[in-house]
This record gives C-alpha cells, sequence and structure tokens, in this order.
C-alpha cells in the first residue's frame, strides 16, 4: 500500500515537472520569435501619396543636338540656340527620429540655408508618436546637395528619387493655349455683329467659359516659367524611440520562469478544482445510488 502510494506521488510529481518544462520551454521560444516578428512602423508608405493638389514643381534642362556630319543626323537649332527639356524631379526621404524637435529643427535650418520653399506641412499625433510631413521646392542646382543633408537627419528609413519628362505635357498646354487664344479671338468678333438677344447671351457665356479655361491653362503653364522652376523634396519624420539592445540571455530565462510559475500556478489551481468537483460529483451519484436502493428495499 505505502509502494502503491508513493509511486503514484512520483508519477504526479513527474508529470507536473513535465508540465512545467513544456510551458517553460514554450515561453522562451517565444521570447525570441516576439521580439524577432515586432514591427516598428511601416515607413514604406508615401504619406503624399493620398494627399491631392499639391503643388507641381518643374525644372528645365538645354539639350544639345550634336551634328553628325553626313549621317543624316538631327542638325543644330539655328542660331545655336539649344531647345528646352521640361521634367519633373521628386525625391522622398522618410525617417524615424528619438529627438523629434530637434530634427524638425534641424530640416527647418537646413531648408532656410539652401534658399528652399516649405510648399506644404502637415504635423499628426501625440507626442511620443508625432509625424511631420514637408513638401520642399528647391532649386534643382541645389537639388543633389539639399537631398544629400536631409539624409543625415535622423534614422532614415527609405529614400527615393523619380524623374518625370514633362516636355510633351508642356508643349500640349501650349497649344492648346494658342487653339482657346484663337477661338477667343473669334467669339469676340462676333460680338459685334446684330443678332438675337437669346444668341448674345449664348455667345457671352461662351465667351466667360473660354477665358475660363484660358486661366486655368495660365496657372498650369505657370508653374513651368523659368522664375518658379523647382525639384520637389517630400520630407517624413517619424517620431519613435532608438532601437532596443540584444536582450540578453539570463533576462529572457527570468522571464520565461516568471511567466510559467504564473501560469502553472493557475492550472495546478485550476487541476485541483476539477477533480474536487469530480469527487464530489462522484459522491453525490454514490449517494444517489445508496438512496435509490434504500427506496427499492422499502417498496418490497
Amino acid at each position: 500500500m505505502t509502494k502503491s502510494f508513493k509511486a503514484r506521488i512520483w508519477r504526479l510529481v513527474r508529470w507536473a515537472t513535465l508540465t512545467f518544462c513544456i510551458l517553460f520551454i514554450f515561453r522562451f521560444i517565444y521570447g525570441y520569435l516576439a521580439t524577432d516578428t515586432r514591427q516598428t512602423g511601416d515607413y514604406t508608405v508615401d504619406f503624399f501619396e493620398s494627399i491631392s493638389d499639391l503643388r507641381k514643381n518643374y525644372a528645365s534642362e538645354k539639350v544639345k543636338f550634336q551634328q553628325q556630319g553626313n549621317s543624316g543626323g538631327l542638325p543644330q537649332a539655328a542660331g545655336g540656340a539649344a531647345p528646352s527639356q521640361k521634367y519633373e524631379k521628386t525625391a522622398s526621404v522618410r525617417a524615424k527620429s528619438s529627438h523629434f524637435e530637434d530634427d524638425a529643427k534641424q530640416i527647418a535650418a537646413k531648408t532656410e540655408a539652401f534658399k528652399a520653399i516649405v510648399q506644404y506641412e502637415q504635423a499628426l499625433g501625440l507626442k511620443g508618436g508625432r509625424e511631420l510631413h514637408l513638401l520642399i521646392g528647391v532649386n534643382p542646382e541645389a537639388f543633389d546637395s539639399f537631398y544629400l543633408a536631409i539624409q543625415k537627419v535622423g534614422v532614415i528609413k527609405s529614400t527615393q528619387i523619380t524623374k518625370v519628362d514633362k516636355t510633351n505635357e508642356y508643349r500640349q498646354l501650349n497649344a492648346q493655349k494658342a487653339s482657346l487664344q484663337k477661338t477667343l479671338e473669334s467669339l469676340n468678333e462676333l460680338k459685334s455683329k446684330p443678332g438675337p438677344i437669346t444668341d448674345l447671351v449664348a455667345l457671352h457665356d461662351k465667351i466667360l467659359e473660354t477665358e475660363g479655361k484660358l486661366q486655368d491653362l495660365g496657372v498650369e503653364l505657370g508653374n513651368f516659367d523659368t522664375e518658379n522652376e523647382f525639384c520637389t523634396v517630400r520630407i517624413s519624420l517619424y517620431e519613435g524611440a532608438t532601437e532596443k539592445k540584444q536582450i540578453s540571455l539570463i533576462h529572457r530565462v527570468r522571464v520565461a520562469l516568471e511567466w510559467t510559475i504564473h501560469y502553472f500556478t493557475y492550472l495546478a489551481f485550476a487541476t485541483v478544482a476539477v477533480l474536487c468537483g469530480a469527487f464530489v460529483l462522484l459522491v453525490i451519484v454514490d449517494k444517489l445510488k445508496l438512496i435509490n436502493k434504500i427506496a427499492r428495499k422499502l417498496e418490497e
């Protein structure tokens, strides 16, 4: 009887130890996986893509044609003048900062030093999770220098430069402007001719509509003027703590051990409660059987 009781105790201890070890190993492995897969933020998303009606900046550069002898190449432009190529050049810089206010001041100082213009600014979030988004117009000659200087602010998470040729678009706008101007001249000539009031009212509305289109074209073409030539730098600064240092093995073991003891205790109490409940239920069942037996004997 004593040996049987000791054997049951040792069996219970072995099962408890095995359960404890399984919980500990599970929490220890989870500590590594949870740390490695923890996300610190998505810095690849461009904040400015979701915003419309942003200022468009364009620049120009001279395109030189070289005469290629008798090979039938393109001749050089008359008078040695080189045609102008219009383009849009945009740089995107996304950075994280653990000293948000200081880095924001650095960006402002660099913007002023390069004589750039802040064309759009938006600040979001509360302290500890703030964001600063800037659209800055930079002189084409200073674009590369400014782009490199901005990368020294904060911890850079992503960068991108895009250059798109806008020469054909510029020519199409000029062609539309010339066409509308001719249309407007023709409509103004019709004003001097007699006709019904309804025709004059319709003509007046058509003139106003054409003038409105010319104004819109003038705004778009104004972005291409040499006086307004800029390249665009989009800056997104996100506030965040610096990456944590590598967690030591002792710390991982301690955390896993504390977690295991905590939940093993709950598991042990839950097991005891279930066993006690089962024991009480069995006693009740036995009592009911005994009562049934007594009732049968009384009936006999």
